[in-house]
């Protein structure tokens, strides 16, 4: 398919823009079903007005879900800005944090730990200690 530029009228300002071959194939290949219908000055004036204070859903009277619920992971009580879903483990903030920071799990046998465990009962062959990956 061949596409030459075309003039469109804004449907703000009622300028006329262009619409050009290469908007025309970017459409296509996203497969949008309407052209431009705003110049691309009243398109930047009417994004910028929309992410200014007071125009996002919190303004429209819309709140955000919060839910009380219990951190999967340390057993606090907590919320959180959704409904959870059953089966699914639901984390507190430093939980969530902890996670996305890249917590990891050391495994160390028990015959390399240092210090006395005397007065421990050992089920098991090695301790597992949680750690902090580095930042990279």
């Amino acid at each position: 398919m061949e596409f030459v530029d075309r003039l469109l009228t804004c449907a703000d300002c009622g300028g006329e823009f262009i619409f050009t071959a290469g908007e025309q194939l970017f459409f296509f290949d996203k497969q949008f079903k309407n052209d431009p219908k705003r110049c691309k000055p009243c398109k930047s004036k009417r994004a910028g007005a929309s992410a200014r204070p007071g125009n996002g859903p919190a303004a429209a009277g819309i709140s955000r879900t919060e839910t009380r619920t219990v951190c999967s992971d340390c057993g606090i009580e907590t919320t959180v800005p959704f409904k959870p879903t059953q089966g699914r483990p639901v984390l507190c903030r430093q939980c969530f944090q902890n996670k996305r920071d890249g917590a990891t799990a050391v495994v160390t046998p028990i015959e390399n730990v240092p210090g006395s465990i005397d007065n421990v009962t050992v089920n098991a062959n090695v301790i597992v200690m949680a750690t902090h990956a580095p930042h990279a």
